[in-house]
């Protein structure tokens, strides 16, 4: 596993009252919904990117406004279509 590192200014820190360790979690996490919600990565690859569950990864995505369900309105429409034909 490749680790990856950088530096953090220490007002910024203070700014958000997080220690070094505590803010490198909430950073992970949040690099991880992110690469999700662009679709980069799948639910099960962002968890364990962010060293958790998938289902808790997918709970945790309403904490970001983020949803669970990454569907273009084309793939939407596509499901809807076949749901109905059933």
């Amino acid at each position: 596993m490749s680790k990856i590192t950088f530096e953090c200014p220490d007002d910024i820190l203070q700014t958000l009252s997080e220690t070094p360790e505590r803010f490198a979690e909430k950073g992970r996490l949040l690099i991880a919904v992110k690469l999700f919600e662009l679709g980069r990565l799948s639910s099960g690859q962002a968890a364990r990117f962010a060293d958790m569950d998938r289902v808790v990864f997918l709970d945790a995505l309403k904490s970001y406004q983020v949803s669970a369900i990454n569907l273009s309105p084309e793939e939407l429409a596509k499901d809807f279509f076949h749901a109905k034909n059933l």
